[in-house]
């Protein structure tokens, strides 16, 4: 048996999947990379997020032993990625950003070729091939040439592929970029099962709504960097607090309504007179109810009510600058010399 299928689980090395320490790569003038630190929790899906450019991919390509760091060091359950690379491998599952098989073969004998390729025998190459096809709800379409594939099911194929050797971390460098919502939603939940079964995911994505509804913990990269890293929650809590918003049903009681809002919540409020709402920001969400009784008391009567956290786009912008959906300057350099350098 091929030492890849002894190891069905990640090694015992206490928490961390991935600990990388100041990762450097430097394709001619550009600085891709410009020392990256992220320490990745095992069982969890941990997303990295960026626009276009931003050295994702370049970090991916190191963490999974495709690309030599130039300065920095990275470790995967305890194993260093330059030392012990032949280890590395058989650790983790990559999927890109598009399928890596061929359109002249049905979904069926392509896994099989990977699973041959991996070192399982002819019979438990095609039962391991029609487990990932029923798993990824691709069964009837199992002889189907590729040609004739969606983008979103060759994205799927792509993924059952990468988990033919039960990887316990799975690199996913934007895995849903160009899929429908319908389709994006199903490979979320994917991932979410992946997660339960016992796998660690380490997620690239510019769609800040994948990072928001996948990772446990976000890195936010900007030009080779990581600028931000928490929760979520963290990442909103930390530019500012939620804003309350009230719409009053009837436009006299506005002044009123305003002066209430800014003495108990003891905040300045900004008020949108034609619509009749009340914005405010709003650091104890405990507040609330003595808000309200205090406009009940004064026969205020509210149309709606609605509490809102900062978004990830909102923190993105405030602290790179610009949206996470923006091309940097950067991005050709960097997709034409991964590309090369992984030729």
């Amino acid at each position: 048996m091929s030492n890849i299928h002894k190891i069905k689980a990640a090694p015992n090395n206490g928490d961390w999947a991935v600990e990388a320490h100041g990762l450097v790569k430097t394709f001619g003038d550009n600085r891709a990379v410009d020392g990256v630190n992220l320490n990745v929790r095992a069982g969890t899906i941990y997303g990295v997020l960026g626009p276009n450019g931003a050295g994702k991919t370049t970090t991916i390509r190191m963490l999974a032993t495709l690309l030599k760091a130039d300065a920095g060091s990275a470790q995967i359950f305890g194993h260093d990625v330059a030392k012990e690379s032949q280890i590395v491998r058989q650790l983790i599952g990559v999927t890109g950003q598009y399928a890596s098989v061929d359109e002249s073969l049905s979904a069926t004998e392509n896994l099989v070729i990977f699973s041959r390729l991996l070192g399982l025998g002819r019979g438990e190459s095609r039962r391991k091939a029609a487990e990932l096809l029923e798993e990824f709800g691709l069964t009837e379409a199992a002889k189907r040439p590729l040609k004739n594939f969606s983008g979103g099911m060759r994205r799927r194929l792509d993924l059952a592929a990468s988990l033919i050797a039960q990887p316990p971390l799975i690199f996913l460098d934007e895995p849903t970029t160009g899929l429908d919502p319908r389709t994006r939603n199903q490979m979320w939940d994917t991932i979410r099962r992946l997660v339960k079964m016992g796998s660690t995911v380490l997620l690239t994505t510019q769609y800040l709504q994948e990072a928001d509804e996948l990772a446990d913990r976000i890195a936010v990269i900007d030009r080779g960097r990581v600028v931000a890293e928490g929760t979520a929650n963290e990442l909103k809590n930390s530019i500012g607090t939620s804003s309350l918003q009230l719409s009053i049903k009837n436009l006299e009681d506005m002044n009123d309504a305003r002066q209430i809002v800014e003495r108990v919540l003891k905040v300045r409020s900004t008020v949108a007179l034609g619509i009749g709402r009340i914005n405010a920001p709003m650091a104890d969400a405990d507040i609330v109810t003595d808000l309200l009784v205090a406009l009940r008391e004064s026969g205020i009567q509210l149309a709606e009510m609605s509490v809102q956290k900062p978004t990830l786009d909102e923190v993105f912008l405030t602290i790179t600058g610009h949206g996470a959906t923006g091309n940097s300057s950067e991005e050709s350099n960097e997709i034409i010399h991964t590309k090369e350098a992984g030729a």
